[in-house]
């Protein structure tokens, strides 16, 4: 099934479901108010929203209605928890090797991981938001998975069973910012504002034989004003999957339903993917020509990321953003 949020009824938005291409929708109030409300008693709610879901598929849902992707908020517009990984070690590689340095050993073994924000989240086609282009301002192409109620010290086997959805996130990056927050040892922090999420969530069972072992595989496809930019493979060059990126957040503390873990840019050994955001490209170019070609994101710029089926139909819906100067109310 496919889930998403309407920007009605407060801060955590009202739960719809939307049929499997993305054109009807049917709100959830009588089943679960919020997706959040959802998550916390999944056992019992994902079945009924299934069985909307199946009546909205067939055109048996009552007060259905044509879905408007700028009326959504994003499927959660906040969460309790947002961890973001960097799972794929191309990405990695390329950017320690730019700058002169190794890999360390322990990054093949233990997942790098960073506390992401998550008081909110922009809806699918908000604009990115910056004081200044200096910044650095950068798109982040991922995928993202959201849990139930985990338990402390799970294992990646078991961990696997408790990613109940998965989306697509923009995670905003202020290169500018980055390398002075990271020179203090204690991690981002300005350097990340919030993030967007994809249109819908979706339950692994809507992507068949493309969730396997714990990943996507599928190509990740962006866009940067209109051009072609990117589409590296999600289920290529991913050292660690969900179920280990899942297990490692839970090693010291449990986790609380409605937990996003994200993968980290979609990164491939094969450049000809392209990117999935600026700070993979100029590194590309870096290594290629010894200097980077590719700017950061200017005001005015517009992004796209999305996924598709192998038939080309979007899964997730599309996130679609234009980069705008902040103006304070």
């Amino acid at each position: 099934m496919k889930l998403a949020s309407l920007k009605e009824g407060g801060r955590d938005g009202t739960l719809i479901v939307v049929n499997r291409d993305l054109s009807r929708g049917v709100r959830a109030s009588a089943i679960a108010a919020t997706l959040q409300v959802a998550l916390e008693d999944w056992s019992n709610t994902a079945p009924r929203l299934n069985a909307l879901f199946e009546d909205l598929q067939a055109g048996k849902a009552a007060n259905a209605f044509d879905l408007e992707v700028d009326k959504l908020a994003s499927p959660l517009p906040r969460a309790y928890e947002f961890v973001d990984g960097s799972a794929y070690l191309p990405h990695v590689e390329r950017v320690r090797r730019a700058r002169g340095a190794e890999v360390p050993e322990s990054f093949y073994t233990d997942p790098l991981m960073y506390q992401a924000t998550s008081a909110g989240f922009l809806a699918p086609r908000d604009p990115i938001v910056a004081a200044s282009e200096e910044w650095g301002i950068d798109l982040e192409a991922e995928v993202v998975v959201v849990t139930d109620d985990v338990a402390m010290g799970v294992s990646p086997e078991k961990a696997a069973a408790h990613i109940q959805l998965i989306g697509l996130v923009n995670d905003v990056s202020l290169r500018g910012l980055i390398p002075g927050e990271l020179a203090k040892g204690f991690g981002f922090l300005q350097s990340k504002p919030r993030s967007a999420l994809s249109p819908v969530f979706v339950t692994p069972d809507e992507l068949g034989d493309s969730w396997k072992d714990s990943k996507l595989h599928l190509p990740m496809r962006t866009w940067i004003n209109g051009k072609w930019f990117g589409e590296a493979e999600a289920g290529v060059d991913m050292q660690f999957n969900f179920a280990q990126l899942v297990a490692h957040v839970a090693k010291s503390r449990p986790l609380s339903a409605g937990t996003l873990v994200g993968s980290g840019t979609i990164a491939n050994e094969d450049t000809s993917k392209g990117a999935s955001c600026l700070a993979e490209q100029r590194t590309v170019e870096t290594l290629r020509d010894g200097k980077p070609e590719t700017p950061f994101l200017k005001f005015g710029d517009r992004v796209k990321i999305d996924v598709t089926d192998k038939a080309g139909h979007s899964i997730f819906g599309s996130i679609e953003q234009v980069v705008e100067k902040y103006s304070p109310a």
